[in-house]
């Protein structure tokens, strides 16, 4: 058997709680990592702690930060992260949009002052189990070059989407604007291993398939300038808009050098019963058009998949990891 969720979350809490976290930011933490981590998307789950940890003992993101919400317009929620956490703030908005989108047929959330906010599947999952379709746009430190630069401007800057459907889980995008996220690099050259053609580029804009070089260049973007043209919409949206650190004026999420990166989310959050009373019918109609093929799946399946195995048999989670988050 693998570790249990539950033994997963109270190691993370108490690793960060040890470190400066107050006891809800360190729950809220812990939830978002352990559910990365049950999901299969392990760059962005337990993996993440120890350089966590680094940034709460320099103050580069604040451990006691307490997001504050506004309402500058009736379907505008404003949220101040603080400089802590990401997933605290965003906890937030997923609870307050449901009423203002229901209220007006859509609503969105900009997080200002805010961090990391790992698979972002995970706050639009949440709005579409409450039955809202949702999206979400974060910008990151920057990663990527603009087509035909070498210079990093943009970040790999996650883009998800959640969908409700009748009597089955939602159905969720949830992508990155590079080719990899970055934090699978960063496990690459902690492992001391290769990564794969196609991922990153050097300083000089050389393709590599050393990560240490990739970390010190910039990441490929997925669908070459289609995604850089991606990317440049996120960066507008979460950041340009909110009043959020664009990528290029972010530290890094991986190391605890710089002050507070202070990069921006924005989720969108629309009621589908505002333009049909059908639209969950039809919503479920086009996902059976995929799901009758065979061989053809809808997005996300497999993190269902690794999520029932989670849930089943624990998490697998390395050795040397689990030591290294005790000690911390």
């Amino acid at each position: 058997m693998g570790l249990p969720l539950s033994d997963a979350r109270a190691l993370a809490a108490a690793a960060l709680r040890r470190n400066g976290a107050d006891p809800a930011a360190a729950q809220s933490v812990a939830r978002a990592l352990v559910q990365a981590e049950a999901d299969g998307f392990k760059g962005h789950g337990l993996s993440r702690l120890p350089s966590y940890v680094a940034q709460l003992r320099t103050g580069k993101v604040r451990g006691d930060a307490v997001p504050q919400a506004s309402l500058p317009r009736p379907g505008a929620l404003l949220v101040d992260a603080g400089l802590g956490f990401a997933f605290p703030a965003l906890d937030l908005a997923v609870e307050r949009l449901p009423a203002l989108a229901r209220r007006q047929g859509i609503a969105c959330a900009g997080i200002a002052r805010s961090h990391h906010c790992g698979a972002a599947g995970y706050f639009v999952e949440t709005l579409a189990q409450a039955g809202l379709v949702a999206m979400l746009f974060a910008n990151t430190p920057a990663a990527m070059a603009p087509w035909g630069g070498r210079r990093a401007v943009f970040g790999t800057n996650p883009i998800a989407f959640a969908c409700p459907r009748p009597d089955a889980p939602p159905m969720v995008v949830d992508l990155a604007l590079s080719t990899v996220a970055r934090g699978n690099i960063a496990n690459a050259a902690k492992k001391g291993e290769k990564i794969p053609p196609g991922w990153a580029f050097d300083a000089e804009g050389r393709p590599t398939t050393d990560p240490a070089m990739a970390l010190g260049g910039t990441m490929a973007p997925l669908g070459d300038a289609k995604g850089i043209a991606l990317a440049l919409m996120v960066e507008l949206l979460a950041a340009g808009m909110i009043g959020a650190n664009y990528a290029a004026e972010a530290s890094s999420f991986l190391d605890d050098r710089g002050g507070p990166p202070g990069t921006g989310q924005l989720l969108i959050a629309l009621d589908p019963s505002a333009f049909s009373e059908n639209a969950l019918a039809r919503f479920g109609q086009l996902a059976a058009m995929v799901e009758d093929q065979d061989g053809a799946r809808l997005p996300g399946s497999r993190r269902l998949a690794a999520r029932a195995a989670a849930n089943r048999d624990g998490l697998k989670v390395d050795e040397a990891l689990l030591r290294d988050i005790a000690a911390l």
